[in-house]
């Protein structure tokens, strides 16, 4: 127990020490301390078996003088003394603990009785053994103290650690959202150009055709007339991917990237599994604005470049009823 040990560390003994606990039903160092500078002269609190048997066995040539001198008491040891200092104790316990304390190491017994503390002495005593008690809990507390410093150091420095690396990530996140913007805004001015081009094509072939006139034909037949409509059909049949980017009603935009072949339906399919508000629902519609053109059923069977959404297009999706 801490409490002993305490006691013990001020010079009273473990026997002792564990009596004055018990009598005071383990309420602490001060109480017990109390109670054995009450008790320090005390008959029942000295060790028995630490005295030690003076004098020696008599002589046949000593027999007559102790005979005669049978009425005298004889000579009791009643401390011990320290032949160094000379200092008094009145058991073994004492006097082991200053030679532990000291290092000395020459004792003899005495027959000088060590007189009991006087209640000054004893208050002097106890006051010293509070100072100490003060000063081994003040130590206690500083480092208790330091010790809760250090902790808190070292979470507000995980805590720093930590804000640090999800601003890092948070950088990164923000980055690449640039960059995909970037990335979208050039695939959508390419695509509003190809529309462009495509619905002037359709108007000058809407005004041939309104007036009557055709295309003008090859004057005789070359060598290699085949060539001539390759230029408006190959780009229609080099895509084998379309990037479709959808705009929800909210503003937010949804890009996945298609096979050429696929059909309409796996695009509806795809804004139904990553929009959850259109999951449970099939009252919507997808339009394009360039040009203008809103998607029926039959067109959710047609394959995506046949719809005319390769190599990338923008469809707006709406609510419909």
């Amino acid at each position: 127990m801490a409490e002993i040990e305490t006691l013990i560390e001020m010079g009273f003994s473990k026997e002792r020490a564990e009596k004055a606990l018990a009598v005071t039903n383990y309420k602490g160092v001060e109480p017990a301390m109390e109670w054995l500078l009450a008790h320090a002269d005390d008959p029942a609190m000295e060790a028995t078996g630490h005295t030690l048997a003076s004098g020696a066995p008599a002589s046949s040539s000593t027999t007559s003088e102790n005979a005669t001198s049978n009425t005298d008491v004889q000579a009791e040891a009643k401390s011990f003394k320290c032949d160094e200092c000379g200092k008094l104790f009145k058991n073994q316990d004492e006097m082991e603990f200053h030679a532990a304390k000291t290092n000395h190491s020459s004792f003899s017994e005495s027959t000088e009785e060590k007189k009991p503390l006087t209640e000054e002495e004893k208050k002097a005593q106890l006051a010293l053994l509070e100072e100490r008690m003060k000063q081994k809990r003040k130590e206690r507390e500083d480092r208790e103290k330091a010790e809760a410093l250090e902790k808190e150091r070292l979470r507000i420095k995980s805590g720093k650690d930590i804000q640090d690396a999800r601003q890092r990530l948070q950088e990164q996140e923000m980055l690449k959202m640039v960059e995909q913007r970037k990335r979208e805004k050039i695939e959508d001015q390419k695509a509003r150009e190809r529309v462009r081009a495509q619905i002037e094509a359709d108007k000058a072939a809407r005004k041939l055709a309104a007036s009557g006139q055709q295309p003008a034909a090859p004057p005789s037949p070359s060598p290699c007339p085949a060539p001539a409509p390759a230029p408006a059909t190959a780009p229609a049949h080099s895509y084998s991917q379309a990037r479709i980017q959808l705009r929800l009603p909210d503003g937010k935009a949804l890009a996945h990237t298609f096979g050429a072949k696929e059909q309409l339906a796996a695009v509806k399919l795809y804004l139904q599994m990553h929009a959850q508000e259109f999951a449970a629902e099939d009252s919507f519609k997808l339009m394009t604005t360039f040009p203008k053109k809103i998607f029926t059923s039959e067109d959710y069977e047609m394959p995506l470049e046949l719809l005319g959404l390769v190599p990338s297009a923008v469809i707006i999706v709406s609510r419909g009823h």
